[in-house]
């Protein structure tokens, strides 16, 4: 049947509209809602500064963008695949390209993506023509629960991307709890709601071992926006092993252990005491 049984139809067609506006009403209002009386569910980064900053994490069910340079690009990758690595618990990730995107930065790597620790047989990827099929591919994958994060990628300045599209993403990560990563390159900010926002340059990594000319992946990570707290900049690390950010180690290179059978600082008097015996 086309039209309900229902005698009323019209009249339960314009309550059903009243019930639907008041429910968008209230989840812009708490959008806008400054402070903590908007409690996010969040996600530790594993960085102490940086959680401390975000008060407690990162927000799932959520918007975030992340900036960088068209030089810079690799770094954005990976911060913003650690972001997901994070909130996605285990669930699948969608990760939706536009096509210039991979004309300009390369394919996703998956043994790259593994190597980060990700598992890439829970990723998805998406590639779509424009903008506009970015957007409206991302929007889907967002309104399904059963998703862990999308990943939209769009490359350069892109009108699409306004403050409208914005709020939409926004209402659909909250309906479904699914959390919206939002990566773009060679672009600057504008107004939008997203919770957060950073711009991420690549950090010097030291070798991990002597015998190795690979570092752990290091991030210079600056964030900009932060609708509920306060913002900072950090040198985050990635520890591809924990799946987490950390503040990079004093000492990268391992360090030789003390010995077991003496203090490994002996006093100078009891040194000078053996010179002279």
């Amino acid at each position: 049947m086309i039209l309900s049984p229902n005698r009323s139809h019209f009249g339960g067609s314009c309550a059903a509209r009243t019930s639907t506006l008041a429910t968008l009403r209230g989840s812009i209002e708490r959008i806008e809602t400054p402070g903590a009386a908007y409690a996010l569910n969040r996600v530790p980064l594993g960085h102490a500064e940086a959680d401390a900053t975000l008060q407690g994490g990162l927000a799932r069910a959520a918007v975030h963008e992340v900036f960088a340079e068209g030089h810079q690009s690799g770094a954005a990758t990976g911060f913003i695949a650690g972001l997901a690595g994070r909130v996605s618990s285990r669930r699948p990730l969608v990760w939706v390209r536009q096509d210039f995107t991979e004309i300009e930065s390369g394919a996703l790597s998956m043994s790259g993506l593994a190597e980060l620790g990700l598992d890439p047989r829970q990723l998805v990827t998406v590639r779509a023509a424009d903008v506009d099929g970015a957007l409206r591919t991302a929007a889907d994958a967002l309104a399904c629960d059963a998703v862990g994060a999308v990943v939209l990628e769009v490359w350069g300045e892109a009108r699409q991307l306004d403050l409208v599209a914005s709020r939409k993403l926004t209402l659909t990560a909250q309906a479904s709890g699914v959390t919206c990563l939002l990566l773009r390159v060679a672009a600057e900010p504008s107004p939008s709601t997203a919770e957060t926002r950073w711009i991420v340059r690549a950090a010097p990594s030291l070798p991990a071992a002597p015998w190795s000319t690979w570092g752990a992946p290091v991030f210079d990570a600056q964030l900009i926006r932060n609708r509920h707290g306060l913002v900072g900049r950090w040198i985050m690390e990635w520890k591809c092993d924990e799946c987490l950010f950390s503040e990079p180690a004093a000492y990268p290179q391992p360090v030789a252990a003390a010995p077991a059978h003496r203090s490994h600082q002996t006093p100078a008097r009891v040194q000078q005491q053996r010179r002279a015996g």
